[in-house]
């Protein structure tokens, strides 16, 4: 079928009249035959134009690392869903729906995502705000029978958390369903990285999700260098790789230790909480921020790492992964851990692939799936990451695979530090020039929850007409629901650790 499509390289421009313009049947029946070939849904969109509304789909073939994508437009406010024949596809629909005040048909369970008022009316007047529906507002899925009860949590929850509505059918103490509720801090970040690039585009994009500064922030700038025609210089990618590996490294350790205290396992809880820390801080050796704000730009880097601060970052390497290793091999040794880790949340193989779930989530129920490997882009196609896989799908794989992936991305930054030391050169490519017209491009990044995706749309000045971000937990929030069916409800900390999703990453 690939006259209905375009190929695409992550982090390369194509011109719009390159995309196909699908009748939307067609284009429904495109999406369905390309995600049950085995392709993924990486994003799926709506951009309005006038009075037009066209539809923008971007799947991803893991085995050729080639993206593909096609459009169709929507006609007198209605298109055939794919959700029935592509699961994977259903919270995008929702939230085209909610953003354009158009309607799916035949989508199995269709409500708001995040209670926006639709992108079409922003500008238009206070008249326009009645069709907002009111946050936490919405019907939910219930079980009836004997003995059957709800119970409901949040979106107000103890300590420093988001905000989150999740809502358990259960039987005596048994899940039977767990809905999710999100949206309740919606910020508008798309929207407000129209227009761009602006000179406060990469900050937002930083913020995207405070945990995942250096996987959106490279994102973004991937997009803008596809779309300005721009290389960044070898050393740049490969400083960016080294500190999208530490943030990787810390928020790893800080869930095998958050894992660790929801089974009451102090010593490692204890340790990892601090170890995070001394990740964070190795973070900020390279460019002041524990998090790597400022660390990127468009077209490269703002710091070098000089001979000095490479000795000292491969010190503390080594001796933060010593004290790390300590900890989390006495978490695995545990007999009264295993316990309650091993067949608890479990995710099938099928249903992580029907759900579309990206990142350590997906390769715990054996699903081959990183943007390092597939999309091997610099400096990954020159140092390799092994890829983490396990495959029983439960809270003990989830756990496993981040402890595979701080050895796998310590092993990578070895290399790296090894590599900075050999090679010279500059640190950025110049100025960045003017965006291509009429232009999409689509760039990738293996964060540490999974893929982050960014797509962008430019119009005839070269200015973006559209910005959309995916984040891991877009895909994920639904995995997290299936892992709590049939589990007892005091498994949901844990269940939920596991996961670790994101709040402000899916609300944007």
């Amino acid at each position: 079928m690939r006259h209905l499509h375009t190929e695409l390289t992550p982090g390369k421009a194509a011109p719009l009249a390159a995309v196909p313009l699908l009748a939307p049947e067609t284009f429904a029946l495109w999406l369905a035959h390309e995600t049950q070939a085995g392709c993924r849904l990486a994003s799926l969109f709506g951009h309005a134009a006038g009075d037009a509304l066209r539809l923008f789909a971007v799947v991803a073939e893991d085995g050729r690392g080639l993206l593909k994508a096609s459009s169709a437009e929507v006609r007198d406010g209605v298109f055939p869903s794919v959700t029935p024949a592509c699961p994977q596809a259903h919270l995008f629909e929702r939230e085209i729906a909610e953003q354009f005040g158009v309607t799916p048909q035949g989508h199995p369970w269709l409500k708001p995502v995040r209670f926006v008022r639709p992108l079409r009316d922003f500008g238009k007047g206070p008249e326009f705000t009645r069709q907002t529906p009111r946050v936490g507002e919405m019907e939910f899925f219930r079980v009836e029978g004997e003995a059957v009860h709800e119970v409901a949590v949040g979106p107000v929850h103890a300590g420093v958390i988001e905000p989150g509505h999740f809502r358990f059918q259960c039987r005596g103490e048994t899940v039977l369903h767990l809905e999710i509720s999100l949206g309740y801090q919606h910020r508008g970040v798309e929207a407000a990285l129209q227009a761009g690039p602006l000179a406060q585009g990469l900050h937002l994009a930083e913020t995207l999700a405070g945990d995942t500064t250096i996987g959106h922030g490279w994102a973004y700038c991937a997009v803008l260098e596809g779309l300005a025609g721009i290389t960044p210089p070898p050393r740049a990618l490969i400083l960016r790789a080294v500190l999208l590996e530490l943030e990787r490294l810390a928020n790893h350790t800080g869930d095998l230790g958050a894992l660790a205290g929801d089974v009451g396992f102090l010593p490692t809880m204890s340790f990892c909480g601090r170890l995070r820390g001394d990740w964070l801080n190795l973070s900020a050796l390279f460019c002041g921020s524990r998090f790597g704000r400022g660390l990127l730009l468009p077209g490269g880097v703002r710091f070098e790492a000089d001979a000095a601060l490479l000795a000292e970052a491969r010190q503390r390497l080594e001796a933060i992964f010593t004290d790390t290793r300590g900890a989390v091999e006495l978490l695995f040794a545990a007999p009264s851990v295993l316990a309650r880790f091993e067949g608890t949340g479990t995710v099938s193989a099928q249903a992580a692939r029907d759900l579309g779930l990206v990142g350590p989530a997906a390769r715990a129920c054996g699903l081959a799936l990183d943007d390092r490997a597939h999309f091997a882009q610099a400096p990954y196609d020159r140092l390799a990451v092994p890829m983490a896989l396990h495959e029983t799908g439960d809270v003990y794989a989830r756990a496993r695979v981040r402890w595979l992936e701080i050895q796998n991305s310590v092993a990578f930054i070895r290399q790296t530090l090894d590599l900075l030391e050999a090679e010279q050169g500059p640190l950025r490519a110049g100025p960045l020039p003017a965006l291509a017209p009429d232009s999409l491009c689509v760039s990738l990044a293996e964060a540490w929850r999974g893929e982050v995706c960014h797509a962008a749309l430019t119009g005839p000045d070269g200015r973006l007409v559209r910005y959309k971000v995916t984040d891991p937990s877009f895909h994920n929030w639904s995995g997290l629901a299936l892992a709590l069916r049939n589990q007892q409800i005091s498994d949901f900390p844990l269940c939920n650790k596991s996961f670790n999703l994101s709040y402000c990453g899916f609300d944007l």
